[in-house]
Protein backbone atom coordinates (compact mmCIF):
# COMPACT_ATOMS: atom_id res chain seq x y z
CA UNK A 1 0.00 0.00 0.00
CA UNK A 2 2.71 2.22 0.83
CA UNK A 3 4.67 1.57 -2.32
CA UNK A 4 1.79 2.09 -4.03
CA UNK A 5 1.00 5.64 -2.69
CA UNK A 6 4.33 6.72 -3.17
CA UNK A 7 4.31 6.26 -6.74
CA UNK A 8 1.25 7.71 -7.20
CA UNK A 9 2.77 10.88 -5.43
CA UNK A 10 5.70 10.70 -7.87
CA UNK A 11 3.64 10.64 -11.11
CA UNK A 12 1.21 13.37 -9.68
CA UNK A 13 3.56 15.66 -7.94
CA UNK A 14 6.15 15.64 -10.17
CA UNK A 15 4.36 15.64 -13.32
CA UNK A 16 1.80 18.11 -12.21
CA UNK A 17 5.09 20.25 -11.21
CA UNK A 18 6.66 20.50 -14.80
CA UNK A 19 3.16 21.75 -15.71
CA UNK A 20 2.70 24.46 -13.61
CA UNK A 21 6.56 25.56 -13.99
CA UNK A 22 5.84 25.66 -18.20
CA UNK A 23 2.91 27.88 -17.37
CA UNK A 24 4.96 30.41 -15.42
CA UNK A 25 8.25 29.97 -17.67
CA UNK A 26 5.83 30.88 -20.84
CA UNK A 27 4.58 33.84 -19.13
CA UNK A 28 7.44 35.12 -17.45
CA UNK A 29 11.06 33.12 -18.69
CA UNK A 30 13.48 34.86 -16.29
CA UNK A 31 11.04 33.87 -13.18
CA UNK A 32 13.36 31.00 -11.85
CA UNK A 33 14.92 32.61 -9.48
CA UNK A 34 11.66 33.15 -7.42
CA UNK A 35 10.23 29.67 -8.27
CA UNK A 36 13.58 28.12 -6.75
CA UNK A 37 12.64 30.52 -3.31
CA UNK A 38 9.19 29.61 -2.92
CA UNK A 39 10.30 26.08 -3.30
CA UNK A 40 13.06 26.20 -0.99
CA UNK A 41 11.01 27.99 1.75
CA UNK A 42 8.09 26.25 1.82
CA UNK A 43 10.01 22.96 2.07
CA UNK A 44 12.52 24.54 4.97
CA UNK A 45 9.58 25.64 6.81
CA UNK A 46 7.60 22.12 6.96
CA UNK A 47 10.95 21.23 7.82
CA UNK A 48 11.79 23.14 10.60
CA UNK A 49 8.28 22.36 12.06
CA UNK A 50 8.42 18.41 11.75
CA UNK A 51 11.62 17.60 10.99
CA UNK A 52 13.81 19.74 13.56
CA UNK A 53 11.09 20.45 16.13
CA UNK A 54 11.49 24.24 15.94
CA UNK A 55 15.63 23.54 16.21
CA UNK A 56 15.00 21.93 19.38
CA UNK A 57 16.52 18.15 17.57
CA UNK A 58 20.10 17.43 17.07
CA UNK A 59 21.54 16.58 14.07
CA UNK A 60 23.13 12.96 13.22
CA UNK A 61 25.21 15.16 10.98
CA UNK A 62 27.67 18.15 11.81
CA UNK A 63 26.10 21.11 10.59
CA UNK A 64 29.66 22.16 8.56
CA UNK A 65 29.16 19.13 6.39
CA UNK A 66 25.93 20.80 5.26
CA UNK A 67 27.40 23.87 4.71
CA UNK A 68 29.43 22.23 2.05
CA UNK A 69 26.49 20.06 0.54
CA UNK A 70 24.05 22.78 0.65
CA UNK A 71 26.07 24.78 -1.17
CA UNK A 72 26.78 23.02 -4.24
CA UNK A 73 22.57 22.27 -4.13
CA UNK A 74 21.93 26.36 -4.09
CA UNK A 75 23.70 26.50 -6.60
CA UNK A 76 22.63 23.31 -8.90
CA UNK A 77 18.92 24.01 -8.07
CA UNK A 78 19.45 28.32 -9.09
CA UNK A 79 21.57 27.14 -12.23
CA UNK A 80 18.99 24.97 -13.16
CA UNK A 81 16.18 27.34 -12.94
CA UNK A 82 17.72 30.35 -14.41
CA UNK A 83 19.18 28.22 -17.77
CA UNK A 84 15.34 28.24 -18.83
CA UNK A 85 16.20 32.55 -19.58
CA UNK A 86 18.91 31.64 -21.91
CA UNK A 87 16.36 30.20 -24.63
CA UNK A 88 16.50 26.68 -23.15
CA UNK A 89 13.27 24.98 -24.36
CA UNK A 90 11.46 22.86 -21.24
CA UNK A 91 11.51 19.44 -23.01
CA UNK A 92 15.41 19.80 -23.61
CA UNK A 93 16.14 21.05 -19.86
CA UNK A 94 14.25 17.98 -19.02
CA UNK A 95 16.41 15.74 -21.14
CA UNK A 96 19.52 17.32 -20.38
CA UNK A 97 18.63 16.68 -16.58
CA UNK A 98 18.29 12.83 -17.57
CA UNK A 99 22.06 12.48 -17.75
CA UNK A 100 22.60 12.59 -14.27
CA UNK A 101 22.88 9.12 -13.32
CA UNK A 102 25.85 9.35 -15.81
CA UNK A 103 27.25 12.47 -15.18
CA UNK A 104 27.14 10.54 -11.61
CA UNK A 105 29.01 7.76 -12.44
CA UNK A 106 31.98 9.78 -14.63
CA UNK A 107 32.83 11.48 -11.84
CA UNK A 108 32.38 8.15 -9.58
CA UNK A 109 35.11 6.89 -11.90
CA UNK A 110 37.39 9.89 -11.65
CA UNK A 111 36.74 10.79 -7.77
CA UNK A 112 35.85 7.03 -5.87
CA UNK A 113 38.14 5.10 -8.66
CA UNK A 114 35.21 3.02 -9.35
CA UNK A 115 35.12 0.48 -11.99
CA UNK A 116 31.61 -0.41 -13.80
CA UNK A 117 30.52 -3.69 -16.04
CA UNK A 118 30.55 -3.14 -19.80
CA UNK A 119 26.72 -2.45 -19.58
CA UNK A 120 27.11 0.20 -16.98
CA UNK A 121 29.39 2.01 -20.16
CA UNK A 122 27.37 1.07 -22.72
CA UNK A 123 24.83 3.29 -21.28
CA UNK A 124 27.39 6.12 -20.72
CA UNK A 125 27.55 5.74 -24.32
CA UNK A 126 23.99 5.97 -25.01
CA UNK A 127 22.72 8.72 -22.94
CA UNK A 128 25.72 10.86 -23.92
CA UNK A 129 24.73 10.26 -27.68
CA UNK A 130 20.97 10.86 -26.53
CA UNK A 131 21.63 14.27 -25.16
CA UNK A 132 23.93 15.14 -28.52
CA UNK A 133 21.63 14.66 -30.85
CA UNK A 134 18.84 16.82 -28.83
CA UNK A 135 20.89 19.43 -27.73
CA UNK A 136 22.20 19.59 -31.50
CA UNK A 137 19.10 19.37 -33.07
CA UNK A 138 17.87 22.21 -30.67
CA UNK A 139 20.59 24.50 -31.65
CA UNK A 140 19.74 24.12 -35.41
CA UNK A 141 16.18 25.17 -34.54
CA UNK A 142 17.52 27.52 -32.54
CA UNK A 143 19.95 29.30 -35.49
CA UNK A 144 16.77 28.73 -38.04
CA UNK A 145 14.68 31.37 -35.45
CA UNK A 146 18.06 33.52 -34.81
CA UNK A 147 18.05 34.25 -38.96
CA UNK A 148 14.54 35.42 -39.33
CA UNK A 149 16.48 38.82 -37.04
CA UNK A 150 19.67 40.46 -38.36
CA UNK A 151 23.10 38.92 -38.11
CA UNK A 152 24.07 41.18 -34.76
CA UNK A 153 20.69 39.23 -33.42
CA UNK A 154 21.20 35.90 -34.50
CA UNK A 155 24.68 35.94 -33.26
CA UNK A 156 23.22 37.61 -29.90
CA UNK A 157 20.31 34.49 -29.74
CA UNK A 158 22.77 31.58 -30.39
CA UNK A 159 25.62 32.66 -27.91
CA UNK A 160 22.89 33.35 -25.45
CA UNK A 161 21.46 29.56 -26.16
CA UNK A 162 25.06 28.27 -25.86
CA UNK A 163 25.18 30.08 -22.39
CA UNK A 164 21.97 28.32 -21.32
CA UNK A 165 23.69 24.56 -22.21
CA UNK A 166 27.23 25.84 -20.77
CA UNK A 167 24.73 26.17 -17.65
CA UNK A 168 22.89 23.03 -17.78
CA UNK A 169 26.26 21.17 -18.45
CA UNK A 170 27.65 23.00 -15.15
CA UNK A 171 24.99 21.85 -12.95
CA UNK A 172 24.66 18.59 -13.96
CA UNK A 173 28.33 17.93 -13.00
CA UNK A 174 27.81 19.73 -9.77
CA UNK A 175 24.82 17.54 -9.05
CA UNK A 176 26.88 14.78 -9.48
CA UNK A 177 29.38 16.28 -7.38
CA UNK A 178 26.67 16.39 -4.81
CA UNK A 179 25.42 12.98 -4.84
CA UNK A 180 28.88 11.66 -4.03
CA UNK A 181 29.62 14.12 -1.33
CA UNK A 182 26.35 12.73 0.00
CA UNK A 183 27.70 9.20 -0.68
CA UNK A 184 29.98 9.57 1.19
CA UNK A 185 28.33 11.35 4.43
CA UNK A 186 25.61 8.42 4.35
CA UNK A 187 28.50 5.74 4.76
CA UNK A 188 29.56 7.70 7.45
CA UNK A 189 27.15 8.73 9.77
CA UNK A 190 24.29 6.51 8.03
CA UNK A 191 21.34 7.82 6.30
CA UNK A 192 19.16 10.34 7.08
CA UNK A 193 16.85 11.99 3.81
CA UNK A 194 14.54 13.54 6.06
CA UNK A 195 17.41 15.84 8.16
CA UNK A 196 19.44 16.07 4.72
CA UNK A 197 16.27 17.43 2.71
CA UNK A 198 15.82 20.20 5.45
CA UNK A 199 19.08 21.56 5.82
CA UNK A 200 19.46 21.56 2.11
CA UNK A 201 16.47 23.68 1.45
CA UNK A 202 16.71 25.65 4.85
CA UNK A 203 21.02 26.89 4.82
CA UNK A 204 20.59 28.09 1.34
CA UNK A 205 17.80 30.60 2.41
CA UNK A 206 19.92 33.54 2.40
CA UNK A 207 22.06 33.36 -0.46
CA UNK A 208 18.24 34.50 -1.77
CA UNK A 209 19.74 38.03 -0.78
CA UNK A 210 22.35 38.13 -3.74
CA UNK A 211 18.99 37.47 -5.87
CA UNK A 212 16.43 39.68 -3.96
CA UNK A 213 15.80 42.26 -6.52
CA UNK A 214 14.89 39.70 -9.41
CA UNK A 215 12.61 38.09 -6.65
CA UNK A 216 11.42 41.03 -5.97
CA UNK A 217 10.39 42.23 -9.60
CA UNK A 218 9.14 38.87 -10.35
CA UNK A 219 6.70 39.46 -7.19
CA UNK A 220 5.80 42.89 -8.98
CA UNK A 221 4.76 41.36 -12.12
CA UNK A 222 2.60 38.28 -10.72
CA UNK A 223 1.02 40.73 -8.77
CA UNK A 224 -0.30 42.45 -11.72
CA UNK A 225 -0.93 38.99 -13.59
CA UNK A 226 -4.73 38.46 -14.68
CA UNK A 227 -6.59 37.61 -11.58
CA UNK A 228 -8.58 34.23 -11.58
CA UNK A 229 -11.16 32.44 -9.17
CA UNK A 230 -9.04 29.58 -7.59
CA UNK A 231 -12.14 26.55 -7.69
CA UNK A 232 -13.69 25.39 -4.64
CA UNK A 233 -11.92 28.43 -2.22
CA UNK A 234 -13.55 30.83 -4.71
CA UNK A 235 -10.88 33.49 -3.70
CA UNK A 236 -9.60 35.66 -6.07
CA UNK A 237 -5.75 35.77 -6.70
CA UNK A 238 -3.25 37.05 -9.93
CA UNK A 239 -2.90 33.68 -11.90
CA UNK A 240 0.85 33.60 -11.85
CA UNK A 241 0.74 33.58 -8.07
CA UNK A 242 -2.03 30.76 -8.33
CA UNK A 243 0.99 28.70 -10.36
CA UNK A 244 3.66 29.57 -8.20
CA UNK A 245 1.48 28.07 -5.15
CA UNK A 246 0.54 25.33 -6.93
CA UNK A 247 4.17 24.64 -8.32
CA UNK A 248 5.53 24.55 -4.92
CA UNK A 249 2.85 22.21 -3.47
CA UNK A 250 3.16 19.64 -6.45
CA UNK A 251 7.43 19.84 -5.72
CA UNK A 252 6.99 18.77 -2.32
CA UNK A 253 3.97 15.51 -3.18
CA UNK A 254 7.11 15.03 -5.89
CA UNK A 255 9.57 15.15 -3.29
CA UNK A 256 7.54 13.37 -0.30
CA UNK A 257 6.76 10.54 -2.85
CA UNK A 258 10.37 9.85 -4.13
CA UNK A 259 11.54 9.80 0.13
CA UNK A 260 8.65 7.41 1.00
CA UNK A 261 10.11 5.09 -2.50
CA UNK A 262 14.06 5.39 -1.00
CA UNK A 263 12.49 3.93 2.61
CA UNK A 264 9.92 1.38 0.90
CA UNK A 265 11.88 0.08 -2.17
CA UNK A 266 15.03 -0.86 -3.47
CA UNK A 267 16.99 1.97 -5.22
CA UNK A 268 16.80 0.32 -8.26
CA UNK A 269 12.88 0.72 -8.39
CA UNK A 270 13.26 4.06 -7.49
CA UNK A 271 15.37 5.13 -10.33
CA UNK A 272 12.95 3.48 -13.15
CA UNK A 273 9.90 5.18 -11.09
CA UNK A 274 11.75 8.49 -11.76
CA UNK A 275 13.05 7.69 -14.72
CA UNK A 276 9.48 6.99 -16.33
CA UNK A 277 8.31 9.85 -14.37
CA UNK A 278 10.46 12.40 -16.43
CA UNK A 279 9.74 9.97 -19.83
CA UNK A 280 5.84 11.09 -19.01
CA UNK A 281 6.89 14.83 -17.91
CA UNK A 282 8.53 15.24 -21.20
CA UNK A 283 5.93 13.69 -23.55
CA UNK A 284 3.00 15.78 -21.80
CA UNK A 285 5.52 18.71 -22.28
CA UNK A 286 5.77 18.31 -25.56
CA UNK A 287 1.75 17.54 -26.49
CA UNK A 288 0.02 19.70 -24.48
CA UNK A 289 1.93 23.08 -24.90
CA UNK A 290 3.25 21.95 -28.28
CA UNK A 291 6.80 22.50 -28.07
CA UNK A 292 9.06 22.39 -30.96
CA UNK A 293 10.28 18.23 -31.49
CA UNK A 294 11.40 16.67 -34.28
CA UNK A 295 11.35 13.53 -35.32
CA UNK A 296 15.74 13.32 -34.43
CA UNK A 297 14.81 15.04 -30.65
CA UNK A 298 12.60 11.78 -30.64
CA UNK A 299 15.55 9.34 -31.28
CA UNK A 300 17.68 11.14 -28.70
CA UNK A 301 15.22 10.67 -26.12
CA UNK A 302 14.44 7.09 -26.62
CA UNK A 303 18.64 6.65 -26.79
CA UNK A 304 19.09 8.45 -23.27
CA UNK A 305 16.11 6.63 -21.69
CA UNK A 306 17.24 3.23 -23.33
CA UNK A 307 20.51 4.07 -21.60
CA UNK A 308 19.48 5.34 -18.50
CA UNK A 309 17.06 1.53 -18.63
CA UNK A 310 20.78 -0.45 -19.31
CA UNK A 311 21.99 1.49 -16.12
CA UNK A 312 19.62 0.55 -13.94
CA UNK A 313 19.41 -2.71 -15.07
CA UNK A 314 15.85 -2.64 -15.36
CA UNK A 315 15.72 -4.71 -18.62
CA UNK A 316 18.21 -7.70 -17.56
CA UNK A 317 15.50 -7.56 -14.07
CA UNK A 318 12.36 -7.98 -16.39
CA UNK A 319 14.09 -10.29 -18.65
CA UNK A 320 14.72 -12.57 -15.60
CA UNK A 321 11.47 -11.68 -14.70
CA UNK A 322 9.78 -13.09 -17.90
CA UNK A 323 11.85 -15.30 -19.09
CA UNK A 324 13.67 -16.61 -16.07
CA UNK A 325 17.43 -16.88 -14.46
CA UNK A 326 19.96 -18.23 -17.12
CA UNK A 327 20.44 -21.52 -17.74
CA UNK A 328 23.87 -21.24 -15.90
CA UNK A 329 22.53 -20.28 -12.56
CA UNK A 330 19.41 -22.87 -13.31
CA UNK A 331 22.00 -25.79 -13.10
CA UNK A 332 23.52 -23.95 -9.71
CA UNK A 333 20.08 -24.38 -8.13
Amino acid sequence: MGTSFAIGLVFIGCCSNVVFLELLVRDFPGCGNIVTFAQFLFIAMEGFIFESKFGRKKTAIPISNYVIMVTMFFFVSVVNNYALNFNIAMPLHMIFRSGSLIANMILGIIILKKRYSTSKYLSIALVSLGIFICTIMSAKQMQNLANEGSEDESVYAFVHWLIGIAMLTFALLMSARMGIFQETLYKQYGKHSKEALFYNHCLPLPGFLLLSTDIYRHCVYFSQSTPMTVPVVGLTVPIMWFYLFMNVITQYVCIRGVFILTTECASLTVTLVVTLRKFLSLIFSILYFQNPFTVWHWVGTAVVFLGTLLYTEVLSSLHIALLGPPAKEKKKE
